[in-house]
Parts: C-alpha cells; sequence; structure tokens
C-alpha cells in the first residue's frame, strides 16, 4: 500500500538533469512573475541565460526578478511588460523587443488563464482561448524572424493533460453560445498542443524546433478564479508539483541536448507523453491556424 509521502515523490515527477549552459543565450518566458514561470527564469539565469521576463502586472515582475537576483546574485534577469488579452500590448512589446533585443534562442510561451468567469479580452476574444492560445500565437509570428535568425532555437509551448478534454468548437469559439469555464480551458490547452504540430511542421529545416508540455498537476495560483479548484488543490496539496517541480519539463524541452532536433512533439514528466487523437489532427491543426490568423489579422505562411 503507498503512503502518502511515496505518494507526493511519484506526483513530483522527474527532474531536468542536464547540465547545459546558456552563457550568451537570451531567453524569454511570458508570465514568469510567479509559480512555474518564476521557477524556470531562475533555473535559466542560473544557467547563466539572459532571461526576459514578460509580465502583465510589472511590479509583481520586479518582485519575482529581485527574488530570483536574491537567491542568485549573479542573474541577468529584466522584467518587460507585456498583456497577452490585449494584441496592442503585444505588438507593442514585440516592436520595442525586436528594436532593442539582438538574439533569442529560447521562447517559452508560459504564461496563462484557468476557468475564469465568462470575460473577454480587449479584442473581444473569449479570454481563455485569447491568451492561452492566440495571444502567444500572435506574440510567436512577431518573433518568429529573430528566432530564425538566432537558430539553433527553441519554442516551448506550455500545455496541460486537460487537453484530451477539449475540442475545438470552430462554430463557438469564444463560447458565446454556452460557456463552461472548464471546457473553455481545455480548449485553449487543446490550441496549444495543435498549434505546436502545426508550427513544427511550417519551421522544418530552420532549425528552430517547438515543444509542447504538460507541466503536471502544480500548486499554484492559477486555480484563483475557481473556488472549488483552490479547495481542493489546498486539500490535497502534499499531492500536488511545487512551481519548481512544475517547471522542470519545460526547462528540459528548453535545454536538453538530446532534443535539439525534435520538433512537434509533446512532453510531461521529462519525457514524450501522450497526445489525444484530436490533437494528432493535421486537419483540425491547419484549420484552427488560418482561423487564428484571420481573428488576428494575419498572414502567416
Amino acid at each position: 500500500m503507498w503512503r502518502p509521502c511515496s505518494l507526493a515523490k511519484y506526483a513530483a515527477g522527474r527532474v531536468c538533469k542536464s547540465t547545459t549552459r546558456l552563457d550568451g543565450k537570451t531567453v524569454l518566458i511570458t508570465g514568469a512573475n510567479t509559480g512555474i514561470g518564476k521557477e524556470t527564469a531562475l533555473d535559466l539565469a542560473i544557467r547563466g541565460a539572459r532571461v526576459i521576463m514578460a509580465c502583465r502586472d510589472v511590479e509583481k515582475g520586479e518582485e519575482a526578478a529581485a527574488s530570483i537576483r536574491a537567491s542568485y546574485p549573479e542573474a541577468r534577469v529584466e522584467v518587460r511588460e507585456l498583456d497577452l488579452a490585449d494584441t496592442c500590448s503585444i505588438r507593442a512589446f514585440a516592436q520595442k523587443f525586436l528594436r532593442e533585443v539582438n538574439q533569442l534562442h529560447i521562447l517559452i510561451n508560459n504564461a496563462g488563464v484557468m476557468m475564469c468567469p465568462y470575460t473577454k479580452t480587449v479584442d473581444g476574444f473569449e479570454m481563455h482561448i485569447g491568451v492561452n492560445h492566440l495571444g502567444h500565437f500572435l506574440l510567436t509570428s512577431l518573433l518568429i524572424g529573430l528566432l530564425k535568425r538566432s537558430a539553433p532555437a527553441r519554442i516551448v509551448v506550455v500545455s496541460s493533460l486537460a487537453h484530451n478534454f477539449g475540442w475545438i468548437r470552430f462554430h463557438d469559439l469564444h463560447s458565446q453560445g454556452s460557456y463552461n469555464s472548464g471546457l473553455a480551458y481545455c480548449q485553449s490547452k487543446l490550441a496549444n498542443v495543435l498549434f505546436t504540430r502545426e508550427l513544427a511542421s511550417r519551421l522544418k529545416g530552420t532549425n528552430v524546433t517547438v515543444n509542447s508540455v504538460h507541466p503536471g498537476t502544480v500548486n499554484s495560483d492559477l486555480t484563483r478564479h475557481s473556488t472549488l479548484m483552490t479547495i481542493l488543490f489546498t486539500v490535497f496539496s502534499v499531492f500536488l508539483k511545487t512551481p519548481r517541480e512544475g517547471a522542470q519539463t519545460s526547462i528540459y524541452c528548453a535545454i536538453a541536448e538530446e532534443l535539439h532536433s525534435i520538433s512537434g512533439k509533446h512532453f510531461s514528466d521529462c519525457t514524450p507523453a501522450f497526445v489525444a487523437p484530436q490533437g494528432r489532427s493535421a486537419e483540425t491543426a491547419r484549420r484552427l491556424w488560418d482561423v487564428s490568423c484571420e481573428l488576428l489579422g494575419i498572414e502567416w505562411d
């Protein structure tokens, strides 16, 4: 019979064992002011990278950066404002970034929202699909040229096991007909997996790879919009991953030497993970790509 301590050890998952250094490399992480984003930033900063923390709340971002410097005084971390719920903010961020940063070797699309009450982004997108998918889709499209010029480069997309329960509702992508916060979250996480698949296909031959990850069930503030989930996470916290444990697969996909040519895959606990059938549909991935471009008013071939 498993004891609680054994279960907790199992829940922690694998640790990224790579000793890769990132001296001279530039990393961009969205949502790096808290949770697994902050832990990822700390780890990559310790490896010598210049880490740019893109955060909606700059004040909280600066607090996180100060905490990282306190843990590792030599950390080269900086905070920049980015609101993924506002395409004007995304474009302004990218414009300034491209003007001031000459190289980008690792992009980690980490930020996300979970189980929000029904709300819309500044541009009228349902919040989950707007932030978790469309915001990162636009950001990546604006930075892809720099990533190609900095190759070899990597993109890591933080998805979730929840993609298994998602479907892309093309007839009602923004949940205007009916809304369930859990299903909206699952749809956005499936969109992350499909985006990874299609982008990998389009990046063949560029020496830029992209993979998605499931960080595990992490004890973080991502559940803040759901009272029930907050209570459950509190009660069963001993069985959840810490943010540091949850960051391991993002770190692994960003730096592991054996993944230098691996692209379009999904990982969990630093190993390849199962992808639901709806996440393996090339047709759905292409259609979502086209719909995303149309919604954002961009062309990305």
